[in-house]
């Protein structure tokens, strides 16, 4: 069993984790969780002041349940982060606080070296962040370029100025490489993959800096989801966005993402680069802890 070295962090498993008991087996001696997992709190050291974002000591919980605990979280500029985590891990809530849809309890967020209170969705936008959500907030009975200026819609009075939010909507999507033959076609009429592009379009040539992807590639097939990460791919050549990155699949997220970190119980268990992990290792520490909820349920009250 992995041993906690004197005066360091925690590890699950160790005696002194929730819901161990000292000297109580734990049945988990034959599957050790890798020695890099923590909590998620402490200092701030490890982060860059050069951070465009960074998440310091962050807390939430709604009544009795915690979502989020002592969350450190820091992205780089251009960098992909991804997040990964079970259901009711926490990711939701973190995302829809960096998004300022919800405030924090404790803890602080800096942006381009700034500490800021995030008062709403508009606040964060202003502030260069925005989300793209699973259900995208597009409207399918409207067509594509009347979708990508939706809220923002450019007019020459008294009339909308749709020659010039088509052109842009063209160019907009040749330069990030999506391929809809019509931005007159309706969006009802696209692929789950073609609208996906198209809020992740929106966002980004609305001034985002900080893009906020919450499940992409749910739900797509093999060719919807090589068109969002090639998406995902020619934003990150061009630098000027970072993004944070939920989803499930980690073949995915360790393909397109710089870095990964994992949240378990509202906590951050594990933060790496890409190259320095595997889907094996992500799988053995979210197996190691479904073993250990399925020992805590089958123990004697």
């Amino acid at each position: 069993m992995t041993t906690a070295d004197p005066g360091g962090p925690v590890w699950p498993g160790d005696p002194g984790w929730p819901g161990e008991t000292p000297g109580q087996p734990d049945g988990l001696d034959d599957l050790s969780v890798p020695a890099d997992v923590s909590s998620g709190a402490g200092t701030s050291s490890w982060a860059d002041p050069n951070d465009v974002l960074r998440v310091e000591h962050l807390s939430k919980r709604f009544g009795p349940l915690t979502a989020l605990v002592d969350v450190n979280l820091h992205l780089a500029q251009g960098e992909i982060l991804g997040l990964i985590g079970d259901n009711g891990a926490g990711k939701s809530t973190l995302l829809k606080i960096l998004c300022g849809f919800q405030a924090p309890d404790t803890g602080r967020i800096v942006i381009n070296g700034q500490q800021v209170a995030l008062k709403s969705v508009d606040h964060a936008r202003s502030l260069g962040i925005d989300a793209v959500y699973q259900d995208l907030a597009l409207i399918n009975q409207l067509s594509v370029y009347h979708n990508m200026f939706l809220n923002r819609e450019r007019v020459r009075w008294p009339l909308l100025n749709n020659r010039s939010m088509r052109q842009t909507a063209r160019r907009y999507l040749d330069e990030l490489g999506v391929n809809i033959p019509s931005v007159d076609s309706q969006v009802a009429s696209l692929s789950g993959g073609q609208r996906q592009a198209i809020a992740v379009a929106r966002a980004v040539y609305s001034d985002a800096k900080i893009l906020l992807l919450d499940e992409p590639l749910a739900a797509m097939g093999a060719k919807e989801v090589a068109l969002i990460l090639d998406v995902v791919r020619d934003l990150k050549r061009r630098g000027d966005v970072s993004i944070i990155v939920i989803a499930h699949n980690y073949g995915q997220v360790l393909e397109i993402c710089d870095r990964v970190n994992l949240l378990q119980h509202g906590r951050i268990a594990l933060d790496k680069r890409s190259s320095e992990t595997s889907v094996q290792e992500l799988n053995d520490i979210v197996v190691a802890e479904y073993r250990r909820a399925l020992l805590e349920r089958q123990r004697p009250a």
